[in-house]
């Protein structure tokens, strides 16, 4: 295996590849190498300067690192979404391609079976299958999706080269296998992340609430003023109403009726006793 050395990572791959059928796929990988090569010549960068592993719906390009960053990075923006326009105008809906891609830098050595090795390379692959990258380019009307590593941004993108609309770019999250990794995407955000944590103390409404309605505390009663007059009694209750009976009168319980002659209906209780 050959020394690590400093390299641009480049990656491209088609979005919904897989769905299309054998004539498809060879027009969009035709498409594909198309709008990459042109879009490296545009750089500056031709083949002497870089080397190209294929992966069916996607290219790596591992570009030398005297290949001036902003140059490439001035043409991702720009020189991908004109070809992929120029292409897609002409194309059939079922030929339709879409790209997303990730620019990153690190150390990358090549084995003897020709094979690339390194962690930084590793990260870039990451960043290429993340869900806010794949969100990205779901959501947008156009045909582009494009992140960079947080290496790039912070040597290039930050600094407000020409053609480098640095406050375009957006810190996101890659979540991978091998834990959350940094990266600035380029474009609107996804609209479908996390929803926002709740603000205030996550307690309220539970623990240490007071008594009452479910999440808010209700107050304590002010103590007693022991100087303040006593307050007046209540009044007694009115005496319940009397029940009538043909002339005779019967004020609250009364367990029976003896002595006397009574005539006509006793009603008590608002029952009938005939």
């Amino acid at each position: 295996m050959s020394d690590p050395l400093p390299r641009t990572i480049l990656l491209v791959d088609t979005e919904r590849y897989s769905d299309r059928d054998d004539v498809q796929q060879a027009f969009l990988r035709r498409m594909l190498y198309d709008v990459v090569d042109r879009t490296l010549l545009a750089a500056g960068i031709d083949q002497t300067l870089r080397l190209r592993a294929d992966r069916g719906d996607a290219i790596m390009e591992m570009i030398d690192p005297s290949a001036p960053l902003t140059t490439l990075l001035r043409a991702l923006l720009t020189e991908v979404p004109a070809q992929l326009r120029a292409v897609n105008r002409l194309a059939a809906s079922s030929a339709q391609i879409r790209l997303r891609a990730v620019l990153a830098t690190g150390y990358v050595a090549v084995d003897e079976f020709d094979g690339w090795v390194g962690t930084d390379l590793n990260h870039a692959c990451r960043l290429l299958d993340g869900e806010p990258l794949k969100e990205a380019l779901r959501e947008r009307t156009d045909d582009y999706a494009l992140c960079v590593s947080e290496s790039v941004y912070a040597g290039i993108v930050r600094h407000h080269h020409t053609g480098i609309p640095a406050d375009e770019f957006t810190a996101v999250t890659m979540p991978s296998k091998n834990g959350p990794l940094g990266a600035w995407l380029y474009g609107p955000l996804p609209t479908g992340g996390p929803a926002p944590e709740p603000e205030g103390d996550s307690g309220a409404g539970t623990a240490g609430a007071g008594a009452g309605t479910a999440g808010v505390a209700t107050a304590a009663p002010a103590p007693a003023d022991p100087a303040a007059p006593a307050p007046a009694p209540a009044p007694a209750p009115a005496p319940a109403p009397a029940s009538q009976i043909s002339g005779g009168q019967f004020g609250g319980v009364n367990h029976g009726i003896s002595g006397g002659t009574f005539h006509g209906d006793i009603r008590l209780g608002g029952g009938d006793r005939r």
